[in-house]
């Protein structure tokens, strides 16, 4: 609860994107197929929040950091609670993808 409170006045440390991805984060873009067609992240992967359930598969290492984005930072807020809920040990919400493509 502190945590968050600290993130919702900006007092929480800064993720270093840049450093993830150069550690070989993975960036999960969870909108749908038509949003991602129109403009995405190089390199992202593109599984809907609906799907990811039913696409793990495609994120096999558990260890390996994943950033998620979206297009607000709502889907890919859900996604990193699902992924963390099903055993991933380092998730990021990268937020909204313009946003995050500027930070790395």
């Amino acid at each position: 609860m502190i945590q968050f409170i600290k993130q919702l006045f900006g007092l929480a440390p800064k993720t270093n994107y840049s450093e993830l991805i150069k550690n070989g984060a993975i960036i999960l873009d969870v909108r749908s197929k038509g949003e991602y067609s129109s403009g995405c992240i190089k390199d992202s992967i593109n599984i809907p929040v609906d799907q990811l359930r039913n696409n793990l598969g495609k994120l096999k290492d558990k260890n390996l950091p994943i950033i998620t984005c979206c297009a607000s930072g709502m889907r890919s807020a859900s996604a990193k609670s699902i992924l963390k809920s099903e055993g991933y040990m380092e998730v990021y919400n990268g937020g909204g993808w313009m946003s995050l493509n500027m930070k790395i």
